[in-house]
């Protein structure tokens, strides 16, 4: 049964949604979570639409046996390529991710932006749809971060292979004088000190975390399904289908109740 007091859920291809996650419990912090890692099929961003459509379908029906009263789709490839599907299949609330392209071409000085997504992002017709009334008046470089979900999911944030792939990656945005640069993957904020010492101080880096919160909280006032009680403890409990260290080392200093292996594979 549903109620207010039920978990938002939230599921990502990997540990990466984490980063919106901890954005939703910062805003919200009555809030009951459950986020699911399927770190076992990352990345989703090499997978056909048809092949994400189905990942998303199993995250969902785990999280609503779970009793989620609202999912957060925490990938901008699963939102892209699956949220039309997921609202048309389901009856709750889902809130999606997509590259934060509008707001970068609200602040854009030089008219030109970057976008380091998945392939499976890039590609997605609601990318497309997205940017193209944008692509009239700025000039849009679309780049797939090949690689760095896996080097995540390794837990190898700090790496050389991970810094030299961002080099590679960014190296051509800097030299066509970009001064907004979307990270349209979830994973992407837990590189913006790599990213930062690459790009220097004058590109803004924009993510969607915080504007997900936002909305988190605006769809469950609509809905009335906010969790208003000041006494209440949240309750915060994560699974993942793979080995768990990376993704405790993200969540090391959050208020996480239960971190949990699952057996099965989706």
């Amino acid at each position: 049964m549903i109620s207010n007091n039920s978990p938002i859920g939230f599921f990502d291809s990997g540990i990466g949604g984490t980063s919106v996650w901890k954005e939703v419990i910062k805003l919200l912090p009555n809030e009951n979570t459950i986020y699911l890692s399927d770190s076992e099929n990352a990345p989703y961003g090499e997978k056909s639409a048809d092949e994400i459509i189905l990942l998303s379908r199993k995250n969902t029906d785990f999280l609503l046996k779970e009793n989620c009263k609202l999912i957060i789709v925490a990938c901008n490839t699963a939102t892209t390529n699956a949220i039309t599907f997921l609202r048309d299949a389901y009856a709750i609330p889902f809130i999606g991710i997509e590259p934060a392209i509008k707001p970068a071409s609200l602040i854009t000085k030089t008219n030109k932006i970057g976008v380091l997504a998945t392939q499976g992002t890039l590609n997605s017709a609601l990318f497309e749809k997205t940017s193209l009334p944008i692509r009239n008046t700025i000039q849009i470089q679309e780049t797939n971060g090949k690689g760095l979900v896996t080097l995540i999911e390794n837990g190898q944030l700090n790496s050389e292979e991970t810094r030299a792939l961002l080099t590679v990656y960014l190296a051509p945005m800097l030299a066509n004088n970009i001064d907004s640069l979307v990270l349209g993957c979830t994973h992407y904020p837990y590189l913006i000190p790599q990213i930062r010492e690459i790009i220097g101080p004058d590109v803004q880096i924009i993510d969607s975390g915080e504007a997900v919160a936002k909305q988190t909280k605006a769809i469950l006032l609509k809905h009335k399904i906010l969790n208003s009680d000041q006494k209440h403890t949240a309750n915060h409990k994560l699974y993942i289908n793979k080995d768990k260290k990376a993704l405790e080392k993200l969540i090391e200093d959050s208020p996480v109740k239960e971190l949990k292996i699952i057996e099965q594979s989706f």
